[in-house]
């Protein structure tokens, strides 16, 4: 008996700078004494004030005591967070660049207008395999276009291949567009200095090119009016600058800048660049919104006649929309978006786990202290809900420092990676509630072990 005894009497003294779970009680009982000639309902009702004070004291303690075990060891519990605050911050950034994508993407689209119809070469089908041997639009089928579409605003047939474009002792490779005056109009571009090219010029084959400002960027000019009236050469063959068209931004890291090309006519590219009349699309603006059922009908049925297909065989060429070019866009940069997020959220599991570790190793390290409180009366509840905040207030914390890590992550990827991202207020909330989750999930485990623990064998441990 001696020796059961030593143990408990030195667990006392350790005792009196933790919790007593029985103090509440009697605090309570002190501070509800009823005071002579109280009415019959209100010493019906001091049991129950008695018990909700005394629940709510004791959850006080209990926090209180939960947040002291974490500020006495603070190292250990900003390593243990460090998981969930870069699975939080990867969460957040990976969504802000999906978001960032599908924005600029959705914003060039609606740029183009609501009206434009874009006519592509589809693929012809021989023996089972696709060719593009007769699969293609020439600038013949744009003149049909042109003269027989009745709902059609304009029609403007585009052709072009990456070239080398020189200025100097400067040299860059860029796309080069050839078209009709009209493209500006198609296109929806501005130009900011100079003029765009006439019919006349047109015609005549003039090597008159208009550029867009992103080449102005790159030859290391400080201004668009450096370039007018300068003669560079593409392909080899001699151009005078005329134009410089105003930027439409980039596209926030993915796909082409839309900026980045140089436009010359569409006959100087046909017969002295190029060497074909085959075009990579043809764009028709259809009179209005209403017009473009219509309007793709009539394209379909003009180009079925031009190409001589028979009612038994299939377009050899597609038309979209920007609806349509808007929506296929918005399902791509979606689903990239979940998969970004689902790879970074595998950092939250890996930080949950990391969290339960420790969460172990400390119900094992305090195995002594849970024993004397459960001696004095504390409940499993009351040792289990300590150690569940302790895992959870760990979780909102790594939440906290992720969210605002992955905010600045973003800006820096904005600022300086030239990405254009988004930070979505939905995917902050559901990283914030999720690395909660992740406390209560991987926090319940060490909770019920700490709970369960025999007081006595508890008092024992060394």
């Amino acid at each position: 008996m001696a020796q059961v005894l030593v143990p408990a009497v030195r667990a006392a003294s350790v005792v009196e700078e933790a919790v007593d779970m029985s103090l509440p009680a009697r605090r309570v009982e002190r501070q509800v004494q009823q005071p002579v000639g109280t009415s019959a309902a209100v010493a019906s009702a001091l049991p129950e004030i008695k018990k909700g004070a005394n629940e709510v004291m004791l959850i006080k303690e209990i926090v209180v005591v939960a947040l002291s075990a974490l500020r006495a060891n603070k190292m250990r519990s900003f390593l243990t967070m460090l998981g969930i605050v870069i699975g939080v911050a990867a969460v957040i950034a990976m969504v802000a660049i999906g978001k960032g994508a599908q924005k600029s993407i959705s914003d060039r689209i609606a740029g183009l207008g609501t009206t434009l119809l874009t006519v592509r070469p589809g693929a012809a089908r021989g023996f089972g395999v696709a060719t593009d041997d007769n699969a293609k639009l020439t600038v013949r089928d744009a003149d049909a276009l042109q003269k027989r579409g009745k709902n059609f605003a304009e029609v403007g047939p585009e052709m072009g291949k990456r070239s080398m474009f020189q200025y100097g002792s400067t040299n860059a490779m860029t796309q080069i567009t050839g078209a009709k005056p009209n493209y500006p109009q198609i296109r929806k571009f501005t130009v900011a200095a100079g003029r765009m090219f006439n019919e006349a010029e047109e015609a005549g084959m003039r090597r008159v090119a208009v550029v867009g400002s992103a080449v102005i960027d790159n030859l290391g000019l400080q201004t668009p009016e450096a370039l007018l009236g300068e003669n560079v050469r593409i392909g080899g063959l001699q151009f005078e600058v005329i134009g410089v068209f105003a930027s439409k931004g980039q596209t926030g890291g993915f796909g082409n800048n839309p900026d980045d090309f140089v436009l010359i006519p569409l006959s100087t590219a046909q017969f002295r660049l190029m060497g074909a009349d085959r075009l990579n699309n043809i764009g028709v603006l259809a009179i209005n919104e209403k017009k473009i059922p219509e309007a793709q009908a009539e394209i379909q049925t003009i180009l079925r006649r031009e190409h001589r297909l028979g009612p038994e065989k299939k377009d050899d060429f597609d038309i979209r929309n920007q609806a349509e070019f808007l929506n296929t866009f918005a399902e791509t940069t979606k689903t990239f978006t979940f998969l970004l997020a689902g790879i970074a959220a595998v950092s939250l599991l890996v930080g949950g786990i990391g969290i339960m570790n420790i969460m172990l190793v400390s119900v094992t390290e305090r195995t002594r202290e849970i024993g004397v409180r459960k001696a004095l009366g504390a409940t499993r509840g009351a040792i289990l809900l300590q150690f569940l905040i302790e895992a959870v207030v760990l979780c909102l914390l790594g939440g906290i420092v992720g969210i605002l890590v992955g905010g600045g992550g973003a800006a820096l990827l904005n600022k300086l990676g030239g990405f254009n991202t988004t930070v979505d207020p939905s995917a902050v909330a559901l990283a914030f509630v999720f690395s909660a989750g992740v406390g209560v999930l991987f926090g319940v485990w060490p909770a019920r072990r700490a709970a369960s623990l025999d007081p006595i064998i508890a008092l024992r441990y060394e």
